[in-house]
C-alpha cells in the first residue's frame, strides 16, 4: 500500500489550484517557511526565520490536516530584547521551551495584567486581546512553541488587517481579572480550568489507568478557548495503549526518553525516538503508541483543536474506549506480539525490563468480550 497516496501528475494537475490556501499564502508573504510537523527531533533546535510582524525569529509547524485544523510554530525572543504588541482573532495555547520572561496582556477598555513565565510555563493567550512577550534575560534567547487555530479562521477572512487588528474585547473571554493568569484553578474531574501553569513538567496529575500502565493524566482549559491541552505521564518500563484520534494533536516531549509508534490503519508502524523537546503529531486517525524505555518516567504535554469531535453518545473521546465495543483504543490484549518485543528489546539497551505485567493484569477485570 502507498502510504503516500501519490497520484498520476495528471490528476495532480487537476487540483493545482486548489494545492495552496490563504492560509499557506499568509504565512509565505510573512517570509516563514512551513516545515513538516508530524515529527521534529527537537524544537529546540529546529532552524528559525525572522517574522519582522512579531520581531521575533520562528518557524511554522504544520501537520496533515492543518489546512482545515490547527497549526504550530516556534518562536525565540533575542536576549534582552521583547516582541512587538499584538492581537489575534484566533485562538493560541503557549509552551515555554527555555529562557524566561515575563507578558503583558491588555485589552481596549484600558485593563492590564502581566506575569512571569520559565521553562515549563503553560498558558492560553484570551481571543483578541492585546499582548506582549518580553525576555527577562540579557545573555540569553528564550523560545516558546504555541498551536493556534489560525489556518481555518485565516480561510474563512483572508485578511490580515482585520484579523489582526480588529478593536474588540471579548469580555467574556478576557476583562482585566487580576488573577487572570494566577497558577493553576479549578479542578473537574479531569480537567482544570485555568489560563496559567507554573511547571507543567512537575504538575501532579491524576490517575488515568483506561490509558494503561498506572499512568496519570490532567486536561485543561486555556483561557477559555475552544482548543484543549492535556498532559500524560508513565512509569519507567511502560507504555501508553495504542489509540487513534482525529488531526492536530501536538504531543510535545516534556520528560523522559522513548520511541513512538504510528501508522495508518493496515500499514506497518513507523517508529521515532523522542527526547524532552521533541514532537509527534499523529495524522489524521493514525494510530500511535508512546514508550517509556529511559530511567525516569515520561511525561508529555498535548495540544489540540477539536475541529471534529470524535466522541460517543456520553461524550467520551473515542480514544479511550477499547475497540471491541467500538471505540479508537487496542487494548493490551489485542496488540500485537511484535509491539512487546520491540520495547523489551529497547528497555535492555538500557539495562531495564519490562514492567507491564500489572497493567496487562489490571486490564483483564475491565476488558470487554470479543464481538
Amino acid at each position: 500500500m502507498n502510504k503516500q497516496a501519490v497520484v498520476s501528475e495528471k490528476l495532480a494537475e487537476k487540483f493545482k489550484t486548489e494545492k495552496e490556501t490563504p492560509y499557506t499564502r499568509f504565512i509565505a508573504s510573512e517570509g516563514l517557511e512551513i516545515q513538516n510537523g508530524n515529527y521534529v527531533p527537537s524544537l529546540h533546535e529546529i532552524e528559525l526565520k525572522p517574522w519582522a510582524r512579531r520581531g521575533g525569529n520562528a518557524v511554522f509547524l504544520n501537520h496533515d490536516a492543518s489546512r482545515t485544523s490547527n497549526d504550530c510554530y516556534v518562536m525565540e525572543i533575542p536576549a534582552g530584547q521583547k516582541l512587538a504588541p499584538h492581537r489575534q482573532l484566533f485562538e493560541e495555547t503557549v509552551l515555554i521551551l527555555s529562557g524566561r520572561g515575563s507578558t503583558v496582556v491588555w485589552d481596549d477598555s484600558g485593563h492590564k495584567v502581566s506575569f512571569e513565565w520559565g521553562p515549563g510555563s503553560i498558558f492560553g493567550i484570551p481571543l483578541n486581546a492585546h499582548h506582549q512577550h518580553f525576555n527577562g534575560s540579557g545573555s540569553e534567547p528564550a523560545r516558546y512553541v504555541s498551536t493556534t487555530n489560525l489556518p481555518p479562521i485565516m480561510n474563512v477572512f483572508e485578511d490580515p488587517d482585520f484579523l489582526f487588528g480588529t478593536s474588540y474585547d471579548f469580555k467574556g473571554r478576557f476583562n482585566g481579572e487580576p488573577d487572570y493568569f494566577a497558577d493553576q484553578g479549578e479542578q473537574k474531574g479531569l480537567l482544570m480550568e485555568t489560563n496559567f501553569v507554573h511547571d507543567a513538567i512537575n504538575l501532579p496529575l491524576i490517575e488515568a489507568k483506561e490509558r494503561g500502565a498506572g499512568g496519570g493524566h490532567i486536561r485543561f482549559q486555556l483561557a477559555k478557548c475552544s482548543m484543549n491541552s492535556h498532559i500524560s505521564q508513565f512509569p519507567v518500563g511502560t507504555y501508553k495503549k495504542c489509540h487513534r484520534h482525529g488531526p492536530g494533536a501536538h504531543v510535545i516531549i516534556l520528560s523522559g526518553e522513548g520511541y513512538s509508534l504510528m501508522y495508518p490503519e493496515g500499514e506497518e508502524p513507523t517508529r521515532y525516538e523522542w527526547k524532552p523537546g521533541s514532537m509527534i503529531v499523529p495524522p489524521n486517525m493514525w494510530y500511535h503508541q508512546h514508550f517509556n524505555t529511559g530511567t525516569t518516567p515520561a511525561r508529555y504535554l498535548a495540544f489540540k483543536y477539536e475541529g471534529v469531535a470524535i466522541r460517543n453518545a456520553q461524550g467520551v473521546p473515542k480514544a479511550w474506549i477499547s475497540q471491541r465495543i467500538g471505540g479508537d483504543q487496542i487494548d493490551y490484549a489485542d496488540e500485537s506480539r511484535e509491539v512487546r518485543s520491540m520495547f523489551a528489546n529497547a528497555l535492555a539497551k538500557n539495562g531495564l525490563e519490562p514492567k507491564m505485567d500489572k497493567a496487562y493484569e489490571a486490564e483483564l477485570a475491565d476488558l470487554p468480550p470479543k464481538s
